[in-house]
């Protein structure tokens, strides 16, 4: 029995709902699947004509490592590669700065120059799967290293699909792997939309990311209100580098985070979908119908596993994954069970896609469109939900713009306090966490996990002295000094940073050119 009275949003959930909560223009509200304002899906057929995409998130230790667990993923029957990155690379680092000390290869693949990704994509045919890299503040250089690679192997930038996160806002406000200060930040954005649009047009340029938001704490409010704040942002960005709206936002993205509670995540997506169709139209003038669909990737509630009986994380990750499919996601990560405790297992990760493929192909989810639709709770809570962003967006806005109210603390402090009530809640037992604070057992299983091999950060250093010995070094540096007079001026920087990365410039080498000209962020720093 379920002892939650409000929602994770805060407002309260009644016992039973009826016709009488449905908004009375409930029918425009909607519309149909397909059509404005997407309410009920981005696309009219949604799963009944294909499944979402299933898209894994790996990558640790070096490229070869990552490229055999990325072969595995997709013998196993994923869809789509998700790339992870060690610290060092989304910070701007190689593996031999000493600042990279002890974080190489880690939490991700390191990669450092062209060499490295040659590795990690070897054997995979580019121009048939899509690729995510989550990666922000040096996305640009991953990206170019990525359509590199992909041209070497005889496919060209028409027919790479894939997305980059890119999306520096929500690092100032949650996450912390930014590198130069908002401005700068915000042009590389821009000119990475002006590139893709020439060289690599099926490519999804940015991925506005509310999960690292709400795995700080975020309420599913403030997750959406702030993303789309930040998405607000960078059109206006956009704009004001010269772009028109219909050339970059159809290939703009959004990542969310599905959590346990199921109703509230499903109305969370409806109404994200109604507010963006809405602001794209009204407030930025877009004629593109695919200007105004909010398209978005999903990942389950890492912040919900527990390394107390692991096991239980599967059942929880399945209630997610199935609110992310009843809420319309176009791709969808599942976590493996045991990614509270270390890096996923070989096995755990094979476990979290035949999770995703058992709700695709098990199930009659892909039987109809929205099944929600019109579900009194559901309906009523997308309205609650659109009304407290709406609300929450004006606050943010309020200060100016987004990055006003990043420098004035406010996103920063919303979320601090979301997260201090949750933790409260869990110490005290008013939020039930199975297997902590309620079901626990006096002992637990003994669990082997999943070990990075400790001697990659000399095997990386290696590599990169190798690297450095035998490349033209002229060569390197003229590249390096005209990014360096790109940076300066005006001129779109990614033209001359793929010319750098292909004279085998390193990915420290590229960003530290830029931290030349740019600077760098610091917390204390006014914006």
């Amino acid at each position: 029995m379920s002892e939650r009275r409000s929602s994770e949003s805060g407002f309260p959930i009644k016992d039973v709902y009826t016709a009488a909560d449905l908004p009375g223009d409930l029918d425009a509200r909607t519309g149909a699947p397909g059509e404005y304002p997407y309410v009920r899906g981005v696309y009219p057929t949604m799963y009944t004509s294909r499944p979402w995409t299933m898209r894994q998130y790996a990558g640790f230790g070096t490229a070869t490592e990552s490229n055999a667990r990325y072969h595995q993923l997709l013998r196993a029957g994923t869809m789509g590669l998700s790339v992870a990155f060690d610290l060092p690379t989304q910070m701007g680092y190689d593996s031999d700065d000493p600042i990279a000390h002890g974080e190489v290869g880690k939490v991700g693949v390191a990669i450092d120059s062209i060499e490295d990704m040659r590795l990690l994509f070897d054997g995979i045919p580019l121009d048939k799967v899509s690729t995510s890299m989550t990666i922000n503040a040096p996305g640009s250089v991953l990206l170019l290293l990525y359509q590199l690679v992909a041209e070497e192997n005889g496919v060209s930038g028409g027919a790479l699909n894939g997305t980059i996160q890119n999306d520096i806002l929500k690092e100032y406000i949650a996450r912390g792997t930014y590198i130069f200060p908002p401005k700068p930040s915000l042009r590389l954005v821009a000119d990475t939309f002006g590139y893709c649009r020439k060289e690599v047009p099926k490519w999804n340029t940015i991925s506005i990311s509310g999960y690292h938001m709400a795995e700080a704490g975020a309420s599913p409010v403030q997750e959406i209100a702030f993303t789309l704040a930040n998405g607000v942002e960078y059109v206006r960005a956009a704009l004001a580098a010269g772009l028109a709206v219909d050339d970059f936002a159809p290939r703009l993205s959004f990542f969310f985070v599905a959590r346990t509670t199921l109703l509230e995540e499903v109305a969370k997506f409806r109404a994200a979908r109604r507010i963006w169709a809405r602001l794209m139209r009204d407030e930025f003038g877009a004629q593109n119908p695919k200007s105004l669909m909010l398209r978005f990737h999903t990942q389950t509630a890492g912040v919900q596993l527990t390394a107390q009986q692991p096991e239980v994380n599967l059942v929880r990750v399945a209630i997610q994954g199935l609110g992310a499919v009843l809420g319309g996601t176009q791709s969808l990560h599942t976590n493996s069970f045991d990614e509270a405790i270390a890096l996923p297992t070989e096995k755990a990760a094979r476990l979290a896609l035949r999770t995703q493929q058992v709700l695709a192909y098990e199930t009659d989810l892909t039987a109809t469109v929205d099944p929600f639709a019109g579900s009194y709770v559901v309906e009523a809570m997308t309205a609650e939900i659109e009304a407290a962003v709406d609300e929450l967006m004006e606050r943010v806005f309020g200060h100016g713009s987004v990055v006003d109210a990043i420098e004035a603390g406010f996103q920063k402090r919303e979320i601090e306090t979301s997260a201090y009530r949750i933790a409260q809640e869990i110490d005290s037992g008013e939020r039930v966490v199975v297997g902590l604070n309620r079901f626990a057992i006096d002992e637990e299983e003994p669990y082997e996990p999943l070990r990075v091999d400790p001697t990659i950060e000399a095997t990386q250093a290696e590599r990169l002295a190798e690297l450095r010995r035998t490349r033209d070094a002229g060569a390197v540096e003229r590249a390096l000094g005209e990014l360096r007079v790109a940076a300066t001026g005006t001129e779109n920087v990614l033209y001359p940073m793929k010319e750098a990365l292909r004279a085998r410039a390193t990915v420290g080498e590229v960003c530290g050119t830029l931290r030349e000209v740019w600077g760098i962020h610091r917390p204390s720093d006014r914006f």
